[in-house]
């Protein structure tokens, strides 16, 4: 029973960046795919470059 426990928690840790990226406003489609797909092959790494580095292409206002 304890190891259950053990695992569900070390699944809902591993679970938050791929939540948080894929209900977050700071990108979307393809990138947003991207970024989540990272998260799941490079983990908690890819999360923080993503709080560090998205959106990779800034909006293009009044072109």
């Amino acid at each position: 029973m304890f190891s259950f426990l053990c695992g569900l928690v070390i699944f809902c840790l591993w679970l938050i960046p791929i939540v948080a990226i894929a209900t977050s406003n700071r990108t979307s489609g393809g990138e947003k795919a991207a970024w989540v797909l990272a998260v799941i092959f490079i983990s908690w790494f890819a999360w923080i470059f993503y709080l560090l580095l998205a959106p990779l292409k800034s909006p293009r206002y009044g072109v």
